[in-house]
């Protein structure tokens, strides 16, 4: 059972919880009519986003200070489309997070700024369930602010929503976006190609390179490749050193060791672009 501290506004209050002392709870109509020493619980209970964090807490009431009730209650309703849609708790970080981004985004939208976003392609391509999420918030800010956002800004919610769930810091997760971009120029430079961003090769490439940075992150090899990796050194030098170049690269931007496996991986997939 959670008692009322205090409530802060109609849709957030501070309550005091038996395991962890102060708690900042979020919800729609939450705080409505609330007093200290209330009980909250019943029906609205499964509906709660619960600031566990002393530091998140301090983060999110800063944030009431200048953003929007309005804009609070939207949230709430936006971060649970989230986690039904994948049916799992997100980090609480993306209250504190997601609402500042969003919030400072209309508002330069609003002063005539643009927002320019160089990794769309890329976002939507690695991401693509939370990349469906992120334009249906989106055209739902549109809809409930009356305002037009540039399509940009999907691709920074759909990479907030990524950090959540899998509990990885929006720098990281930055990381891997900016590295692919890199990994992909490299290869269009080696291989004097051009590769159409919305054709088939590049969701491909795309795909391939993420899933690679995935099995270096986690470490999932089957390194018994030594037989392939003869054949395709001798077959196809140019890919095979390409593909060495690019680990190189990653080895570099993720700080982990990369087995030989990967070069042989990266060498089929070069060929067959080599070809097309």
């Amino acid at each position: 059972m959670l008692v009322v501290k205090k409530a802060l506004n109609n849709n957030v209050l501070i309550a005091e919880h038996p395991s962890y002392d102060e708690v900042v709870l979020i919800g729609k109509g939450l705080g409505f009519g609330k007093r200290p020493g209330d009980e909250v619980a019943g029906e609205s209970a499964e509906k709660f986003f619960v600031l566990k964090d002393a530091k998140e807490q301090e983060q999110y009431k800063q944030l009431l200070d200048y953003v929007d009730e309005s804009f609070i209650g939207f949230m709430n309703d936006a971060i649970e489309r989230i986690e039904e849609r994948f049916q799992v708790r997100l980090h609480e970080h993306i209250h504190v997070a997601l609402t500042d981004h969003l919030f400072y985004a209309i508002k330069r939208i609003n002063q005539g700024f643009d927002i320019k976003n160089p990794f769309l392609t890329e976002t939507e391509l690695a991401y693509p369930k939370e990349f469906d999420v992120a334009t249906e918030i989106i055209q739902s800010l549109e809809a409930a602010f009356h305002i037009s956002i540039p399509p940009g800004e999907i691709g920074f919610v759909a990479l907030h929503i990524h950090s959540a769930l899998t509990r990885r810091s929006l720098e990281e997760v930055n990381q891997h976006t900016r590295l692919i971009s890199e990994l992909v120029y490299v290869i269009e430079t080696s291989l004097e190609l051009t590769i159409d961003r919305q054709h088939v090769d590049y969701l491909r490439l795309v795909r391939h390179l993420h899933h690679a940075i995935e099995r270096i992150q986690k470490g999932e090899y089957n390194d018994n490749q030594e037989r392939l990796k003869k054949i395709l050194k001798e077959e196809y030098p140019v890919c095979y050193n390409l593909s060495y170049k690019l680990i190189k690269i990653m080895q570099q931007s993720l700080k982990k060791a990369i087995p030989d496996a990967e070069a042989v991986y990266l060498t089929l997939h070069l060929q067959r672009l080599a070809k097309e």
